[in-house]
């Protein structure tokens, strides 16, 4: 008992970033985490991941596939953990203080990856096992594993000397650096631009639109007014709707500016010194340039390979494009309108184009499309193919009041693993749309269960009204959830090839694959239905919107394509530096090789390319290999005259959504389907083919 006068010490907090996540359903308790947590959860993690590593590498039995492979799969575990709610944070509810954190750390995790993949004593004992691995009587997985194992040191430097590994080492910890400080610019310069407007400048506008930009501008503090911002979901309909062209032409120019719009936020010097790093990395190595590094351990293995594609896409995309674009420019003046065709028009003019040949504009097909019914459209398909089921847990922990969160079971009744969907922008949110996972799925630490999370940027709805999406919205939620059931599905052994821990061209393939069954009749007939009267989609409205299905291809390819070619050449650099690569100068001598139309401008421009600042340099591409296999996947699904046939599923299942990077990607494709993939799918569906 504490005696008079005594100062009672309270227990001290317990980091709940290191404890056990608890409930019903292990969630992490995301209530009780503050970005004070962070560092101290980190500080431990690192040091206990050390620790193991230490234990791995430097104990005196001789290697077994037990003591090391399977040992390193169990380390790290608490790393894992603290890692996955910081940067998942980071991505889709940011502040200042996570922002800071977040560029404190990524040299230091950084370092501590590198010192693991450059420890000699450990790939000594890979290696050893590497060589007598046929004699180890290891099962598919196991050996798999070990191959995995033994690669990835090899080709992050285990095999380099000293002098070489320490400069492995440094370019690994400022390529962190720049490659968090380009992302974090990005997002500054989409929170900081903003067009304010009055009632006169919002001619052509929607009301959803109207609703959306009054609601920004009460965020903005200036009620009253009209804001449009640099989110996807605010920019583009307003470039595709607004009759201003003036106000077109200074939202669009804001948009393909981001990352260079400010002198403290402007990526193109960070961009010349990642490309200069990567060079000199894969010279390192042994490579003549970074694309060559890259692409040897994917599907296309090689950049002519990657060439090859997009080539034979881009000469039928070109020439549709100038069909469409001589359409547009016809239109424009038969509106009396003289002008020539410019990137800020393309939007405006093809939705009036789409509207006069198809009578389907996107005013008449959102109030079809109300984010829950999609929602509960992706969940019926994912119960139609692999017997899930999704209930709503409403009073489950979730970082920001707009998560919504979901157990997901299957058909015995056995719980699979928690869905988290955060569907709505917010400035403290990056732009696009992605999965990713809190915990991924794996079995050497006892059953562990994925804890899946899907992040995009829609427009929320006035109180009380349904957000509407568009029928691209819709595609991306399909998409994205693809990704999502890759990884709630996932049933392999290991951590490191759980889930969508795959070659950049085969994870694209589960997402795109997906999206096919948005739009197959049995969907539309029972979800596109409309938010207010309950009545389902019209069908000659469904027809028209089919017909219209391949509508603008040209251009949305085009665009594409542009922004994977750029990435190509500028991954395809071998000179030994470049710190005074001229980015834009890169970019437009690219563009005029290509022959890219006036018109158009590539989808991602450089200063503002995450996925390639990311893990998809040299990737790009991998959204159109992984086309071609998914329109031959679903074509599968065709030959049967059932969209959902459960024999086809079943394969589907077991080959592609559940197998993680158990198979090489090629062997996992050819057990589903029976064959390799075939481009002719691609160019139908894109309806490119001549």
């Amino acid at each position: 008992m504490a005696g008079k006068g005594d100062k009672v010490r309270s227990k001290p907090r317990a980091n709940p970033l290191l404890s056990r996540w608890g409930g019903a359903y292990e969630l992490p308790p995301f209530g009780k985490i503050t970005p004070e947590d962070f560092r101290p959860a980190f500080a431990v993690a690192l040091k206990e991941h050390k620790a193991e590593i230490a234990r791995i590498a430097d104990q005196t039995a001789k290697p077994t596939f037990a003591n090391t492979v399977l040992a390193l799969e169990k380390a790290g575990r608490t790393l894992s953990r603290v890692a996955s709610v910081f940067y998942n944070l980071a991505g889709a509810d940011t502040n200042d203080a996570l922002q800071e954190i977040e560029r404190e750390m990524a040299p230091k995790l950084a370092a501590h990856e590198s010192a693991i993949m450059l420890n000699g004593k450990l790939f000594k004992r890979i290696e050893e096992l590497h060589e007598r691995r046929d004699a180890l009587k290891l099962d598919d997985e196991q050996r798999r594993i070990l191959e995995l194992h033994y690669k990835w040191l090899v080709r992050s430097g285990a095999k380099l000397n000293g002098k070489q590994k320490k400069r492995v080492a440094e370019i690994n910890g400022r390529l962190a650096t720049l490659a968090t400080q380009f992302s974090q610019n990005v997002l500054k310069d989409e929170q900081s631009w903003r067009m304010v407007l009055d009632e006169k400048d919002l001619d052509g506008l929607s009301n959803e639109l109207r609703d959306a930009a009054a609601r920004a501008a009460v965020d903005a503090g200036l009620p009253g007014k009209y804001v449009i911002t640099l989110s996807r979901s605010s920019v583009e309909p307003f470039l595709q709707f607004s009759a201003r062209r003036d106000l077109r032409e200074q939202a669009f120019n804001a948009w393909i500016r981001r990352g260079e719009m400010g002198e403290k936020t402007d990526n193109r010097a960070i961009t010349a010194e990642i490309i200069a790093l990567r060079t000199e990395f894969a010279k390192l190595l042994g490579y003549q340039t970074y694309a060559d590094y890259s692409l040897e351990s994917t599907m296309a293995k090689t950049p002519d390979s990657v060439r090859d594609l997009l080539t034979a896409v881009w000469e039928p995309a070109v020439k549709r494009a100038g069909d469409e674009r001589d359409a547009l420019q016809e239109r424009a003046r038969a509106e009396g309108s003289n002008i020539e065709i410019a990137p800020w028009d393309w939007r405006y003019y093809s939705e009036k184009e789409r509207k006069a040949r198809f009578d389907v504009d996107e005013s008449a097909t959102r109030p079809y499309f109300a984010l829950d019914n999609v929602i509960a459209a992706a969940f019926d398909t994912a119960g139609k193919l692999f017997g899930l089921k999704f209930k709503e847990l409403k009073d489950a922990p979730r970082y920001h009041d707009d998560v919504r969160v979901w157990e997901v079971t299957n058909r015995r009744g056995e719980h699979v693993g928690m869905f988290l969907g955060d569907y709505f922008a917010r400035p403290s949110k990056r732009s696009g749309a992605w999965m990713s996972a809190f915990r991924s799925q794996s079995r050497v630490a006892g059953d562990v269960r994925p804890i899946i999370v899907n992040v995009m940027n829609f427009a929320k709805g006035e109180e009380g009204q349904p957000s509407l999406l568009s029928l691209d919205d819709a595609r991306t939620l399909f998409h994205e959830f693809g990704h999502g059931l890759h990884g709630l599905l996932s049933d392999v052994t290991y951590p490191s090839i759980s889930g969508t821990a795959v070659t950049r061209d085969f994870v694209e393939l589960p997402s795109q694959l997906y999206e096919h069954w948005l739009m197959v009749p049995e969907t539309l007939e029972k979800y596109a239905t409309h938010h207010a009267t309950g009545k389902p989609m019209p069908k000659a409205l469904l027809k028209r919107i089919k017909s219209a299905r391949n509508f603008n291809q040209g251009f949305s390819t085009v665009e594409y394509l542009a922004s994977a070619f750029v990435d190509m050449d500028l991954h395809a650099v071998d000179a030994e530096s470049n710190e005074m690569l001229d980015v834009a100068a890169f970019e437009e001598s690219t563009l005029q090789r290509l022959g890219m139309p006036n018109e158009i401008v590539a989808r991602h421009r450089i200063p503002h390319f995450l996925h390639i600042m990311g893990g998809y340099a040299a990737g790009y591409y991998s959204y159109l290999w992984s086309e071609v296999m998914d329109a031959d996947a679903f074509a599968a699904f065709e030959e049967t005259g059932n969209a959902f046939d459960r024999k086809t599923a079943n394969k589907l299942h077991k080959f592609i959504y559940s197998g993680g990077n158990r198979r090489d990607p090629l062997e996992a494709y050819v057990a589903f389907r029976g064959r390799p993939p075939e481009i002719t799918g691609l160019l139908k569906k894109r309806g490119l083919a001549g």
